[in-house]
């Protein structure tokens, strides 16, 4: 359970002492890029916490998820329209449906272990 936390904090040490600099030319694709992972996390994170944690499901949504949303960058791009909106919007509302979820779920087994019973928050 804890892999994905250690990745993490790896990934965000690893972030912070090396730069690396992306040209405003890929900003769009860079943006639903980091989107795409962090929804994978959060929905490994959330399959870890609900005993349904599948390696291969996790992997083929990430680059399912990623080359969908590159592709509708890219064609957003040629058609002169921003589809990636599409995309940001999605995962957006997939990060916070599944940061709700965690968040919720680490609560009730908290108030569970210290007695309090499971209330909804």
């Amino acid at each position: 359970m804890w892999f994905p936390i250690i990745g993490l904090i790896i990934g965000i040490l690893l972030g912070s002492i090396f730069t690396v600099s992306v040209p405003v030319f890929y900003a769009k694709y860079m943006s639903v890029a980091v989107l795409a992972a962090l929804d994978s996390l959060l929905g490994g994170f959330r399959g870890l916490l609900e005993d349904s944690f599948d390696g291969t499901i996790l992997l083929s949504g990430f680059f399912t998820n990623a080359l969908l949303a590159a592709l509708l960058a890219y064609l957003g791009d040629h058609l002169g329209v921003d589809l990636y909106l599409a995309a940001v919007i999605a995962f957006g509302i997939r990060l916070f449906g599944n940061l709700g979820f965690i968040r919720r779920d680490l609560i009730n087994r908290w108030r569970n272990k210290r007695g309090g019973g499971e209330n909804s928050v």
